[in-house]
C-alpha cells in the first residue's frame, strides 16, 4: 500500500476518533445536562479514581415511553391495543354494543376516557391474550413495522429521540449494561428493541400478563392468560429491576411521576449515582407537556428532582434535534 495511503488513513482514523472524543453526544447542545452526563461516565470508569465503579455495577436503567420513544398522543402499545380491537371484531359481534369496546369501535375518545383504568385493562386482556408467546411477538413486531403516528404519519421507530439514542451508544461504550425498564409489556418491546435500542430481549423489565405451559398436538407452548402478572410502574420498577436484573443500577433515566421511584431508588444507593428526567418542553419540534398531561404526567419530579440532585433534561435548551426522522436518519431495518 502506498505511503500516502497510510498516512491519510491513520489521518483519517485520528481525526475520527478525535471528533467522537470531542462530541461523544453531538444532538446535545452544550449545558449542564450533558456535562453532568459526561463528568459522571468519567468519573466512574476512570480506574483509580474516587468514584471508579468495575464493569459488573455499570448498570443503566431507561423508561421507554417519552424517553426513548414518543408517548403523545397516547402510550404506543395503547395504540396497538385499539387497532387489535379493530382487526378482531368481526369475530367478537358483541363488542359493538359493549363498552370499552364500543368507544374503540365507534372512534369516540370521550366514551374511551369514561372506562378509566379498568376498561383500559379490559382492552389489553382481550387483544393481548389467547394465544402463544410467539404469536403475540409476531403481532406485535409486525403491527410496530407497518403503523404510523398519526401526527407524523412517520413509523413509530422513527419517533425515537435521537439524543437519546446516542446517549445509550456512549454509555455502552464506556462498558455499561443498558435496560429497558417500562410501564408497557415486556412482550410489546421484546421483539424489536435490539434494532432500534440495540437492547437485547433479556435486558427489558417491563409489565406482564400471566402465562400456561401447554402441551398442544405435541408441541409445548406459553400461553398468555387474560390476567395480570406484574405491572413494571411507579412503585413496581424497583422491584421489578431487583427481580430482573439482581443489582442495583447507578443511573436512571425517566421522564415522568411514573419514573419517580425508580429515580428515588437508583438515587439512593451508595456511591457516585445519576438520576436524569427529560422534561418535555418543545412544542415546535415536539409536544410540550407536563404537569396536567394525560400520558407522561411529570409533576412531583419538576419539584423534588433538582433538590434530589436529579438533571432535569430541557427538550427545548438541551437537544439540538429531537426526533429520528427529523434528524434525517434512516428507519431501523429489521
Amino acid at each position: 500500500m502506498p505511503i500516502f495511503i497510510i498516512s491519510y488513513l491513520v489521518a483519517l482514523l485520528w481525526f475520527t476518533s478525535y471528533a467522537f472524543a470531542a462530541d461523544k453526544l453531538p444532538s446535545w447542545n452544550d449545558g449542564p445536562a450533558k456535562a453532568a452526563i459526561v463528568e459522571f461516565v468519567k468519573n466512574v470508569t476512570g480506574e483509580g479514581g474516587p468514584d471508579y465503579v468495575p464493569p459488573p455495577d455499570r448498570i443503566a436503567v431507561f423508561d421507554n415511553d417519552g424517553t426513548l420513544w414518543s408517548e403523545q398522543p397516547m402510550y404506543v402499545q395503547l395504540a396497538f391495543a385499539l387497532d387489535r380491537v379493530k382487526a378482531l371484531a368481526p369475530q367478537h359481534p358483541e363488542w359493538k354494543d359493549k363498552q370499552p369496546f364500543k368507544a374503540v369501535l365507534e372512534n369516540d375518545p370521550a366514551g374511551l376516557a369514561a372506562a378509566g383504568e379498568r376498561g383500559l385493562v379490559e382492552l389489553i386482556m382481550a387483544t393481548h391474550a389467547g394465544m402463544s408467546t410467539e404469536e403475540f411477538e409476531r403481532i406485535a413486531s409486525d403491527w410496530v413495522d407497518k403503523a404510523r403516528h398519526p401526527r407524523t404519519g412517520q413509523p413509530y421507530t422513527q419517533m425515537v429521540f435521537q439524543p437519546m439514542l446516542e446517549l445509550l451508544e456512549y454509555l455502552r461504550v464506556n462498558g455499561f449494561k443498558t435496560f429497558i425498564v417500562s410501564g408497557g409489556g415486556t412482550e410489546f418491546v421484546r421483539p424489536w428493541a435490539q434494532r432500534v435500542y440495540g437492547i437485547p430481549p433479556e435486558q427489558i423489565v417491563g409489565s406482564t400478563i400471566k402465562l400456561k405451559y401447554e402441551v398442544t398436538d405435541g408441541r409445548p407452548r406459553l400461553t398468555r392468560l387474560p390476567a395480570i402478572n406484574f405491572i413494571d410502574d411507579k412503585a413496581g420498577k424497583p422491584v421489578g429491576i431487583h427481580y430482573q436484573i439482581g443489582r442495583r443500577p447507578i443511573a436512571a433515566f425517566g421522564n415522568s411521576d411514573g419514573d419517580f421511584e425508580m429515580l428515588e431508588w437508583v438515587t439512593s444507593g451508595s456511591g457516585p449515582r445519576l438520576g436524569v428526567l427529560v422534561h418535555h418542553d418543545d412544542a415546535e419540534r415536539e409536544v410540550a407537556y407536563d404537569r396536567k398531561s394525560h400520558f407522561g404526567r411529570l409533576d412531583r419530579g419538576l419539584d423534588e428532582g433538582p433538590k434530589r440532585g436529579w438533571v432535569i433534561v430541557s427538550i427545548q435548551s438541551h437537544w439540538k434535534c429531537v426526533l429520528r426522522h427529523a434528524c434525517g436518519l434512516p428507519v431501523p431495518s429489521k
